[in-house]
């Protein structure tokens, strides 16, 4: 079965509507690790489908994020982004360049009684913050400038 039927399958039993522009948005986001936002899809897919709106992109990405297909990542205030692997996972983040990355180790994150309180913990999400190696290298390359 190809990429595109696959995709088609996956969404159809999940009672979304198979338009050409959403099969697009799809496929873009099928394995994507980049961590894209909506302006960034929309970027992409409108080079296909240049009439396709934006609301297009953000309703079906809404509806992916129901439907627990996408994850909806508020890293960065000014917008948000999409990870389709919905697999428990933490992410590694770029304060400069904002790159996102997964890290896929468990940490143990066991609360005390104490702690938790009257809290009912149904999941977590842990976020490490810092320069990627990109990032670094030119910090330490204008330093000695």
């Amino acid at each position: 079965m190809n990429k595109q039927c696959f995709l088609k399958e996956k969404y159809k039993n999940l009672g979304l509507k198979l338009t050409p522009q959403r099969i697009a948005i799809f496929e873009f986001l099928e394995g994507n690790t980049s961590h894209p936002s909506a302006e960034e899809i929309f970027q992409h897919v409108s080079e296909k489908y240049p009439t396709m709106s934006f609301s297009t992109v953000y309703n079906t990405l809404e509806a992916l994020r129901k439907n627990n297909q996408v994850m909806e990542l508020t890293i960065d205030q000014s917008r948000k982004r999409y990870d389709p692997n919905t697999e428990h996972h933490h992410h590694l983040i770029c304060t400069k360049c904002k790159k996102i990355r997964d890290i896929h180790k468990v940490f143990p994150l066991n609360l005390s009684a104490e702690e938790r309180g009257d809290f009912i913990v149904t999941g977590n999400h842990v976020e490490f913050y810092g320069l990627c190696g990109e990032c670094r290298e030119e910090a330490f390359i204008n330093t000695r400038g």
